[in-house]
C-alpha cells in the first residue's frame, strides 16, 4: 500500500516565500500555518489529474533535507 503524502509547512524548503501564495495545499485548504495536510493517495491521484488539466497549481513542497 502507498503511503499517504505528507506535507508540512515546517519541512518545506519554500515556506514563507512567495510559493506559497500558490501552493495547492494553500490553495485547497484553510489552516493554522504549522498543521500538516495528509492526502491519500486517492486524493494525490486526483490533484494529479485536475493539475494535469490546468485545473489546480502544481504542488510546490520541497521537503528539506537532514
Amino acid at each position: 500500500m502507498d503511503e499517504p503524502l505528507r506535507i508540512s509547512c515546517d519541512t518545506c524548503v519554500m515556506a514563507a516565500t512567495s510559493a506559497c501564495d500558490d501552493c495547492v495545499v494553500t490553495f485547497l485548504c484553510s489552516r493554522e500555518p504549522d498543521d500538516a495536510v495528509v492526502i491519500d493517495a486517492d486524493e494525490f491521484r486526483a490533484l494529479h489529474t485536475l493539475r494535469s488539466a490546468g485545473l489546480a497549481p502544481p504542488l510546490r513542497h520541497q521537503a528539506r533535507l537532514g
